[in-house]
């Protein structure tokens, strides 16, 4: 059988590896093994599932292939953060940043290669969309970054932030699988609750989320609380304006009781004056919900510039004198473009959007 032919086994569900190994005349228990060795213990070959038979093994070996991710590079800011560029085949890489601070460990993480939204402030927004990440892909990340913050800090990831390269929403079926096999326990058991899915804002898949009632938290790359302006920022409001995304969010809270998430990235004389602070917390009152305020970090085009620390305190007071709940997250990783919009600034084909929250 040729390599082209061969399944990707960890597209499998555990009732589908059951099915299979019936089918074979082998016990279903063996599954649940198969399982821990592929999302537990991040096997890259079946020949290292050595509880299972050998001849069993090369018969995987010639049925199915896993599509894991390998570390083709590495850096270290002089604050922590790791930068971490994945080979995915097919001459692709991706990359994920473990962000750590004090308290915590997060794994920022791509769900898909290139971005096809084309957001103005984004270096990630250069690149064309190639093709969405496997759930397998997508968990590999979190594998390798939860075992860098275990060796480096000596404990586990305590968030995971779909805040990488793509638009998760655009890959959804995969996206939820992963979050699924992540807080599963055939994979790291993570709560859902540590689980963060970002989006730039696309209406009905925020729906189809409530629908699904998933238990992850949703936040929301907003950056601009009129149309005007978001137009300008972000190319996928002119499809998914504001009216439309207050309609989904207060109909994805109905559905799930989450509180969202409002990323607010602040620029330079464009969104940080009182009337842009008055018109976000005007459009946040449409559901329980928290604002992150992201300082922006200029990538090589120089169309936007940071705002000041005195405009961001004070952006930040107008939204707290309206009773909101507001963080002013600095950015981490800089030496290493790895801040927020960076990635891709310095290596167009390892580029992720990597919107940093710390």
């Amino acid at each position: 059988m040729t390599s082209s032919s061969k399944k990707n086994i960890r597209n499998l569900s555990l009732v589908d590896l059951q099915e299979y190994l019936l089918s074979i005349g082998q016990k279903s228990f063996r599954a649940k093994q198969i399982y821990e060795w592929l999302w537990k213990k991040n096997a890259q070959s079946f020949l290292e599932m050595s509880n299972l038979p050998a001849n069993f093994r090369e018969l995987l070996t010639t049925e199915f292939y896993i599509d894991h991710i390998e570390l083709s590079d590495k850096q270290i800011s002089k604050d922590g953060t790791v930068k971490c560029a994945f080979s995915i085949g097919e001459s692709q890489v991706i990359e994920g940043v473990l962000i750590p601070t004090k308290s915590r460990s997060t794994a920022c993480i791509s769900s898909q290669v290139g971005c096809s939204l084309s957001c103005a402030f984004c270096a990630t927004g250069r690149l064309k969309l190639l093709r969405n990440l496997s759930a397998g892909e997508i968990v590999d990340q979190v594998v390798y970054l939860n075992e860098e913050s275990l060796k480096n800090h000596g404990r586990a990831l305590s968030n995971i932030v779909y805040m990488g390269m793509g638009e998760p929403l655009l890959n959804y079926k995969n996206v939820l699988k992963s979050t699924e096999l992540l807080c599963s326990e055939e994979g790291l058991g993570i709560s859902p609750r540590r689980i963060t899915v970002s989006t730039a804002g696309i209406a009905k898949m925020i729906k189809k989320l409530g629908d699904d009632q998933v238990k992850f938290n949703l936040a929301l790359s907003l950056h601009a609380a009129n149309d005007s302006k978001r137009d300008k920022l972000m190319e996928i409001n002119e499809s998914n304006n504001l009216a439309e995304l207050s309609e989904a969010l207060t109909y994805f809270y109905e559905k799930t009781n989450s509180r969202i998430t409002f990323e607010y990235i602040i620029f330079k004389d464009f969104n940080d004056q009182p009337e842009d602070a008055f018109e976000l917390a005007a459009f946040a009152k449409c559901v329980p919900c928290k604002i992150n305020i992201i300082e922006y970090n200029p990538i090589d085009d120089g169309i936007f510039q940071q705002a000041s620390i005195d405009k961001v305190n004070a952006f930040a007071s107008i939204l707290e004198s309206k009773n909101m709940i507001v963080n002013i997250r600095r950015s981490r990783g800089k030496d290493i473009d790895a801040a927020c919009g960076q990635l891709a600034n310095k290596n167009k084909t390892a580029a992720i959007e990597g919107r940093i929250l710390k």
